[in-house]
């Protein structure tokens, strides 16, 4: 039998959603026992055909609804978009009904994380935003505890209902290793629930 498998599945256009993905499947990996999937979505278009490849050129794999049926666990990662998700993962997920009529993701438990280019841009909306869903596919929800030592550092991003990052209105600044110690902690907490292991 395989070992339990956590979806980190994300939408990055600048690319520091993507770089947040990869640390939160760094901190899955740190739990002995289960695997990291890194996935993402295609940018949607207003041409109503298909604008991208069916494989990108780089990176993870376009996420499947396998992909979803089979994880014992899920880390839900967007930029902000005025304090929503981001259309593209949106998109996504409002394709999942198939799921949700069978119960499939009921009592997997799942994460979201989140990335902004100002400081005050709604990350914890957006954070909110990518939670409404998934507790409507029967999910449980786990954040951060304030037992993370990042949290009360943190300057730039983090918070109790997920990681975020402040990438700057230039989308050029990197995340500072509080920001990532997060997103690693938010992966192994996952990882260890998925598990049965909480603490």
């Amino acid at each position: 039998m395989s070992e339990p498998i956590v979806l980190v599945l994300y939408y990055s256009r600048h690319g520091a959603t993507a770089a947040m993905a990869g640390e939160v499947a760094r901190g899955v990996e740190r739990v002995a026992g289960v695997s990291a999937r890194l996935r993402t979505v295609p940018a949607v278009s207003a041409n109503c055909e298909q604008s991208e490849e069916e494989i990108p050129a780089e990176g993870p794999l376009y996420c499947e609804l396998d992909d979803l049926r089979e994880c014992a666990a899920l880390v839900l990662g967007s930029p902000t978009r005025f304090g929503n998700m981001a259309a593209p993962l949106k998109y996504f997920i409002d394709q999942t009904s198939a799921l949700w009529l069978s119960g499939a993701m009921i009592d997997k438990p799942a994460a979201v994380f989140t990335s902004t280019s100002s400081l005050h841009g709604g990350q914890e909306t957006t954070l909110l935003s990518m939670m409404l869903p998934l507790l409507h596919h029967g999910m449980v929800i786990a954040g951060l505890p304030y037992s993370e030592p990042g949290l009360m550092a943190a300057e730039t991003g983090g918070t109790p209902y997920g990681a975020s990052h402040w990438a700057g209105s230039d989308n050029r600044r990197v995340l500072d290793e509080t920001e990532a110690s997060l997103c690693r902690a938010l992966g192994h907490r996952v990882a260890r629930l998925a598990l049965g292991r909480p603490r």
